[in-house]
């Protein structure tokens, strides 16, 4: 192996800048056995205090000192390039001088300039500790490894056949276009001359190959790759490089972890920001161009620029913010539709026959809520919650169950759709994962136990199937006691809500403690949320034990299992007081006079007169709009804060030492690091927020609004993170969102038994439809309007002796000192007097046997029209289908008219020289 530095090193101490010419080329020669058995000797030592040391192959120096004159100005100040101006910086390392570990430091770079690629070092600016270690690879490089690594390349330009139209079509499209000219010219879209147009979009592409070089179109060698696909090409060199002897040291990921480099990114393509306006001077770079067209708010209502994002980011990213953007467009239907729900709700109030009893109920006396402090109330004082409870529960509530739970097929069947057109235009039809490697802590876990891969047929550790299902058991049981912890913490908020109703009944403010229970609920549902909060941190750490703990073989495995584990804690920590609140609030408290108690003590807690669905409201309302301010302040104001810091001190220092020039890698090392578990956090939040808006969107009609309202912030918030706040992350390759598709299947099943669940036991639909068709004025005429609704309330009502309560009690008449002999409540038992004082009744049978009639109905339906659905949209849409079938047919053609034109033109060439072989096919 050969390399050399370049015979310039620049050399900066202070405000000062020394060149040292008189340092020649260093060749460096040596053998395996002598690279293994040199001594320890880091590069760094021919780093002075302050000075750069640039390492080249010699053709890179001759053509930085040949035309070296005719290198723009531009690229030796931008921070992209090598000093030469000339090669650009594909990926950066960073390290510590400090740090010990140099020899494995010096052996890894060595092996680096062995496969190929070109160093150059330079000191930081800010801390004369840190090294930027800056790579580049050159055109044979990129060109042997896109070979290797299947990387598809624009080839022919692709040719669109238009289909042979009829004349009255033709003219009745002449007569569109007139008619379109009218209207507004598409204002979702961004401007065509705005966002430039990417060659490889209107290309066919195959696999590169040098041998067919030819056929594919390059116009500029150092433009043919753009800047994702050579950084992904260095990055994968980096992770098979070695820097030790032996089987498992190997790898840039492995130094990483054990802190021998510091950091590792490609770089962005310069500054965000520009003095110029992008209208009248365009885009400085693709960075600048993102960040205009894309993460600007002035564009938030502007279709997303997916294709300039896989450029710059890959396809892992892209495909994420395609899933996002979906997602969000496929919100607004569904918000229409619950809006429309709401809305529906506000103008029958007046006319609902239920809320009109309940507020003309001024001689209805109700029992107490609570032993000690709470008053009998009236039930007309529970008016406003009863007009409040109409607008969420009303006719058109089981409707919209049914479309959301029709909305998430549609929007799960679509996207595969909308997955295979993008996959089909990202070239990932046919790209399918390569074999993967096996993690370090696999390796260094089961070394001793070796068994040959069937599909490489190489050796590698193996894991007995006793170990794995033992690890397995014990996952699960760490899985099962921490869900156990969110039930404990749920009975912990029950506790609080029972014995604080009494608290608030008592408090001096009236407004407090007349609206005890809103109180009770509105504090328990803010320390929930404290909860919820203060234990994700736990669930993160236990989550990546118990992942660990399994030892999974690879990366992707280890990926799923975390993201697995996570979203069940998230799920169950987040929604496990809202079931508690929709199943089991008020529903086994006992009657008066024989309450259910906790620890022989307090009485459990029961729904308000008006039902117990405005707390499921006020739960859901809460919970969904503090969990996404603070997830959009965790996920972009705290980056923004540190990022700000941070400039600020290298502003400060720069100013006192005279330095305002920093490069572009110094830039980059200053912004965030992107985090570990790479879109983990962004795909996690989306997929709670969709588990929000359909398992208990029967409750919570509004919830669509929100997540739309949302997600149109999030998507521009998401976008500017990327852009400004965060480092360039690797370009990496995905066909699909991966197991967050599968959960988002589970979501959209369990949503039908909870939305059925919902309407049946928590809302009054049915009960009121079995009065309406059983009990009411209307019984056995097979209607069911407003007018059959009389008298329902008093039906819906129990009595009960005010004597029968048990002497710990200790009522309260709220200060009146009048005698209250009989109390109501809500149940169907029968009156004090009966044959069986306080039996159920036949009503109550009634309506328990149609909540499981309903239930049963409800899901078999739902299920029916979700498969019909699935059945019926296909995953791939014909016409695309007919595009791939043709897209082949024409690569093969153009492949084979291309060499056979190649073949005769070497065979011209051949008879031309006097060459002709007269043994020849023809």
């Amino acid at each position: 192996m050969e390399a050399s530095s370049s015979g310039r090193c620049a050399l900066s101490n202070g405000n000062s800048e020394i060149h040292y010419p008189g340092i020649k080329d260093i060749n460096i020669f040596f053998d395996d056995l002598e690279a293994a058995n040199s001594p320890s000797k880091d590069d760094d030592s021919l780093l002075h205090v302050g000075n750069l040391t640039s390492m080249s192959d010699e053709s890179s120096r001759l053509d930085a000192e040949g035309e070296g004159l005719n290198v723009p100005e531009k690229n030796r100040t931008s921070g992209l390039f090598f000093n030469d101006g000339k090669s650009r910086i594909d990926y950066i390392l960073v390290y510590r001088k400090s740090n010990l570990q140099s020899e494995k430091r010096e052996i890894f770079e060595r092996n680096i300039r062995a496969e190929g690629l070109h160093i150059e070092k330079e000191l930081s600016i800010a801390n004369s500790d840190i090294i930027f270690v800056k790579l580049h690879a050159p055109w044979e490089v990129l060109g042997r490894y896109a070979e290797l690594m299947n990387v598809r390349m624009p080839f022919r330009r692709k040719i669109y056949y238009l289909h042979r139209r009829y004349k009255f079509m033709s003219r009745m499209e002449k007569q569109l276009s007139r008619f379109r000219g009218w209207l507004p010219k598409k204002p979702m879209r961004l401007d065509k001359e705005t966002i430039p147009d990417l060659e490889e979009n209107d290309c066919y592409t195959a696999p590169f190959s040098q041998q067919r070089i030819h056929h594919f179109i390059i116009n500029n060698k150092d433009t043919f790759f753009n800047n994702a696909t050579r950084s992904r090409i260095v990055h994968h060199i980096l992770q098979r490089v070695k820097y030790e002897e032996g089987k498992n040291k190997i790898g840039l990921n492995r130094l990483l972890s054990n802190c021998t480099y510091e950091a590792a990114f490609p770089l962005h393509e310069g500054s965000y920001r520009s003095k110029n306006s992008i209208k009248t001077h365009g885009a400085e770079n693709h960075r600048h161009l993102l960040s205009e067209c894309w993460a600007s708010w002035r564009v938030w209502f502007k279709y997303q620029p997916l294709d300039l994002v896989r450029r710059y980011f890959g396809e892992k990213i892209s495909l994420y913010f395609a899933w996002l953007g979906w997602y969000t467009g496929m919100l607004f239907p569904a918000a229409f539709v619950g809006l429309f729900v709401f809305l529906y709700g506000m103008f029958t109030l007046d006319s609902c026959q239920v809320s009109k009893e309940i507020c003309q109920a001024t001689n209805i006396t109700m029992c107490p809520l609570c032993d000690k402090y709470c008053p009998f109330m009236r039930l007309s004082d529970s008016c406003v919650y009863a007009k409040v409870t109409h607008l969420f529960d009303n006719g058109a509530t089981v409707f919209f169950a049914v479309f959301m739970a029709v909305w998430a097929t549609v929007f799960l069947e679509f996207w595969k759709r909308r997955r295979a057109v993008i996959a089909y235009d990202w070239d990932l039809i046919d790209w399918e994962e390569e074999e993967e490697e096996i993690r370090p802590q696999f390796e260094a876990k089961y070394s001793k136990k070796e068994r040959v891969n069937p599909i490489s047929g190489k050796p590698e550790p193996y894991q007995a199937f006793a170990d794995k299902c033992s690890r397995l058991v014990v996952s699960a049981s760490g899985i099962f006691f921490m869900i156990c912890v969110v039930i404990a913490a749920v009975f912990g908020i029950v506790i609080y809500r029972v014995v604080t109703v009494s608290t608030f009944a008592a408090f001096k403010w009236a407004l407090i403690r007349n609206n005890s229970q809103v109180a009770t609920t509105g504090t328990a549902v803010c320390i929930n949320f404290c909860i919820i909060m203060l234990l994700n941190v736990l669930y993160e750490r236990v989550a990546l034990f118990l992942t660990n703990l399994e030892q999974p073989r690879t990366e992707s495995e280890w990926e799923n299992s975390f993201t697995l584990k996570m979203f069940l804690f998230q799920f169950v920590n987040l929604n496990s007081s809202t079931f508690y609140i929709a199943f089991f609030l008020g529903r086994f408290t006992g009657r008066p006079g024989a309450y259910l108690r906790l620890i022989n003590r307090w009485r459990l807690e029961e729904c308000h007169p008006s039902g117990c669905l405005i707390d499921l409201c006020m739960q859901m309302g809460i919970i969904m709009v503090l969990k996404q301010t603070w997830n959009n302040f965790m996920e972009l104001g705290y980056p923004m804060i540190q990022n700000w810091w941070t400039r600020r001190r290298l502003r400060q220092e720069h100013e006192a030492h005279g330095k305002t020039n920093i490069p572009q890698w110094e830039k980059d090392y200053n912004l965030q690091p992107i985090n570990p578990y790479g879109l983990f956090e962004e795909y996690l939040e989306m997929i709670l927020q969709f588990g929000f808006i359909t398992i208990f969107v029967a409750a919570f009609p509004l919830a669509p609004l929100l997540a739309l309202l949302n997600n149109i912030i999030e998507i521009r918030l998401d976008a500017y993170k990327f852009i400004t706040q965060w480092r360039r992350p690797l370009a990496s390759r995905a066909k699909d969102i991966g197991i967050w598709y599968g959960i988002l299947e589970g979501i959209g099943i369990l949503s039908v038994i909870t939305n059925a669940f919902v309407i049946a036991v928590t809302s009054d639909f049915i009960p009121r439809l079995v009065y309406a068709y059983k009990y009411g004025p209307c019984a056995g005429q097979g209607e069911a309007g407003e007018k059959c609704m009389v008298g329902y309330v008093n039906a819906s009502l129990s009595v009960f002796l005010v004597s029968d309560f048990e002497n710990r009690s200790d009522l309260s008449t709220n200060g009146r000192q009048q005698y209250i002999k009989y109390c109501r409540y809500r149940d169907y038992r029968d009156p004090p007097n009966a044959p069986e004082p306080y039996a159920y009744t036949l009503q109550f049978w009634h309506v328990l046997a149609a909540r499981l009639a309903f239930i049963i109905v409800f899901e078999h339906l739902v299920f029916c029209i979700k498969h019909l659905i699935s059945y019926l949209i296909p995953d791939l849409p014909k016409d695309l289908r007919d595009r791939m079938r043709r897209e082949k047919y024409l690569i093969q053609e153009m492949m084979y008219e291309a060499e056979l034109e190649r073949v005769q033109k070497e065979k011209k060439e051949r008879k031309k020289n006097g060459k002709c072989q007269h043994n020849e096919w023809p």
